[in-house]
């Protein structure tokens, strides 16, 4: 693609392909075209002045995968807004943190949320509801009031920015606040930019969105696809199934797929997987959390070298990207720097020579500050200004980075370092491990003990058989201190649709358990 199509915006194609889907909701079939995204974002960026927002003021959506949801990023986008999507999973109370933390003048939800308002109107009062797909609770209809706007663009436009906050798995949610960019609205971020650049995204790419839209990844990549002039087929919830099914129905050129859902397509039957016409698909995007090798191999044996992977964070402060071809050759990689350089460094901020694991930074990328939390913004920069997302890795010879797991999840036992991401690789390649969480739990005479907790296949087969079937797999393909020292079994773990698992939810029902148990505080 060449450099004057990525200045493009949806506008641009709503003029030239007005009725080019930019959207398609897989469930329903309802198919918005680039001149209806337009004329709504243009009618609701009027509401958004109406209402009295100005550059730089909030606005925040509490939204599932629906088709108000876009046009209202973009209206935000057009406006110079900030705009919080918030997962519509989260507890009351991390919502409502989250509205008063990031200063939310206005809320967009669904009916789906509206059970909500009333709890809401408690917690964070003087809040503006506006209610996309309904009238009543004492809400702003959306459709009547965008109704009454003008279908033209305001007069001050100026480029917005979203505003995500991270899914709370160490503690609060943090809002990732950059700078408001300078410049016109036409032009997506630095770091997706790269991606269009690189794999040749326009007008004949066919994008297979099946995350929520509520997290950063999977709205950049949406909104990119928008940029471009794409289209894009979204979701209302991943099934491993129905994604092949949308894939072959619509001619997808490149999928977007986390590694747990990986796991779950590969997990289908192979007669099922083998009847699945990919002729048409391009590549595979993955990123947003580890992805154990065995699972990529097995993707790359049935799809052909056509993975690509990143490793970035909602900070947006680097990124890097590789190939399956690379990947091959350098398997376990998560790719060399695309933008920012890579240094890994020691607890004191000591440059780590090639193939030693320490924390690795990015310098040279953008800058970003947590909202509000200046401590945890300094947390995350050393002396140099070089900034870091709390990872383990290390550098190959070739400048190859790989991860080993977050500094929050190490494990020590018997003194010796455990990287938990390891043992859950190897767990995940059982037959009958459908998901898995390990971490370090508190003991006496090791310091801690390594605890797994597995999501089976079919739950009829927990118990000390299948316990005793896991421990040993581990000891065959890990050294025996790092086999879990005990594995429980649940129907189902609390893991992000995004594909991150809330290890430390499960950690501290374990501890409360075990506070309990003694009698101490802090126990049920």
């Amino acid at each position: 693609m060449n450099a004057a199509a990525l200045t493009q915006h949806p506008r641009h194609w709503a003029n030239v392909a007005p009725a080019r889907a930019a959207v398609v909701f897989g469930g329903s079939g309802e198919i918005i075209t680039y001149a209806q995204l337009s004329e709504r974002s243009d009618r609701c960026a009027q509401l958004l002045r109406k209402l009295g927002l100005s550059r730089g003021a909030h606005v925040a959506l509490l939204i599932e995968n629906h088709p108000r949801f876009l046009e209202i990023a973009w209206a935000a986008h057009n406006t110079g807004l900030y705009f919080t999507p918030i997962s519509w999973r989260f507890h009351i109370d991390e919502i409502a943190f989250i509205l008063g933390d990031c200063g939310a003048r206005v809320l967009f939800l669904s009916v789906q949320q509206a059970a909500m308002i009333g709890a809401l109107r408690e917690r964070v009062p003087g809040l503006q509801y506006i209610l996309i797909d309904g009238d009543g609770r004492d809400c702003l209809d959306y459709q009547a009031e965008i109704a009454r706007c003008p279908a033209v663009p305001v007069d001050d436009e100026a480029r917005g920015s979203d505003m995500v906050y991270s899914s709370g798995s160490t503690g609060r949610p943090k809002g990732v606040k950059q700078k408001l960019p300078d410049g016109g609205i036409d032009r997506p971020g630095k770091l997706f930019s790269v991606y269009a650049q690189r794999y040749g995204w326009g007008p004949d790419t066919v994008y297979l969105m099946p995350a929520p839209l509520y997290h950063s990844g999977p709205l950049r990549f949406s909104m990119t696809m928008q940029h471009v002039g794409a289209t894009l087929i979204v979701m209302e919830r991943f099934d491993a199934h129905e994604a092949l099914v949308l894939c072959e129905r619509y001619r997808v050129t490149d999928a977007h797929w986390v590694p747990t859902m990986l796991v779950r397509i590969l997990k289908l039957p192979a007669a099922e997987r083998a009847a699945f016409d990919h002729s048409h698909l391009v590549r595979v995007i993955h990123g947003a959390g580890p992805c154990a090798p065995e699972v990529k191999r097995a993707m790359i044996d049935w799809l052909g070298p056509i993975l690509e992977e990143s490793y970035g964070g909602t900070e947006g402060n680097g990124l890097t990207m590789i190939n399956s071809i690379e990947w091959l050759a350098h398997p376990g990689s998560v790719g060399r720097p695309f933008v920012g350089s890579i240094q890994i460094l020691d607890e004191q901020g000591n440059e780590l020579p090639v193939g030693e694991r320490g924390l690795v930074y990015f310098s040279g990328g953008p800058q970003f500050e947590y909202h509000g939390n200046p401590d945890k913004t300094r947390e995350a920069y050393d002396a140099q200004g070089r900034s870091t997302l709390g990872d383990i890795g290390y550098l190959d010879v070739e400048g190859y980075l790989y991860l080993t797991d977050r500094r929050n999840h190490l494990i020590i036992t018997g003194g010796v370092n455990v990287f938990p991401q390891e043992i859950e690789n190897v767990l995940i390649m059982h037959p009958q491990v459908l998901d898995v969480a390990v971490f370090g739990l508190p003991d006496v005479e090791m310091g801690e003990i390594i605890q797994a907790v597995v999501q089976p296949r079919d739950m009829s087969m927990a118990g000390p058989a299948l316990e005793r079937e896991l421990i040993d797999y581990c000891r065959t393909h890990l050294a025996r201190y790092k086999a879990p020292r005990s594995i429980d079994f649940r129907a189902l773990l609390p893991r992000h649709d995004t594909g991150k698992i809330y290890t430390r939810q499960i950690r501290e029902e374990y501890l409360a358990r075990d506070a309990a148990a003694r009698g101490e505080p802090g126990g049920p």
